[in-house]
């Protein structure tokens, strides 16, 4: 009331709805500026939450690949000494086929293959139970499963 009255006198009538128009419009502006810097800061903080989700999930690809690829060589030498007791316990008899390492081989990238697709199952599962996923924009990295279908899903052919 004070401030109106004080407006009044020192401005004057004619002038004063202008000034008040001119003075609602500026702070209008002043907190729309201020919205705008807000949601610019929850975006930032936004966009650092999900830097750091995509490290770790990056990180605990990266170790689950190299847990996966350690078992596959941990199976390739067990079949290795078995193909190589096998061998030493028939060298007596007829030449039989040596055990192809090829087939240990195939074995451990099959166990990698199926290590693949309970990984793309289980995100395919996480977006059927409606966690869907981040859209990914050019920031972040890819890590390989967005054209792996799931397990039984019938594969599309590049015809």
């Amino acid at each position: 009331m004070i401030i109106a009255i004080v407006g009044l006198v020192v401005i004057g009538p004619e002038r004063l709805p202008k000034v008040a128009r001119t003075v609602g419009h500026m702070l209008g502006r002043l907190q729309r500026y201020v919205g705008d810097v807000k949601s610019d800061i929850q975006r930032e903080m936004h966009l650092e939450d999900l830097k750091k989700l995509q490290k770790e999930m990056t990180d605990s690809a990266r170790d689950l690949e190299s847990g996966l690829r350690g078992q596959a060589a941990a199976v390739k030498a067990d079949l290795d000494d078995t193909a190589k007791s096998v061998n030493s316990a028939v060298t007596g008899e007829a030449a039989p086929k040596a055990i192809d390492t090829a087939t240990a081989d195939a074995d451990a990238e099959a166990a990698l293959k199926d290590a693949e697709r309970a990984i793309a199952q289980t995100v395919a599962d996480d977006i059927a139970a409606g966690h869907a996923p981040i859209p990914r924009d050019d920031n972040q990295m890819a890590l390989g499963l967005d054209n792996v279908a799931p397990a039984g899903a019938p594969k599309e052919s590049k015809a």
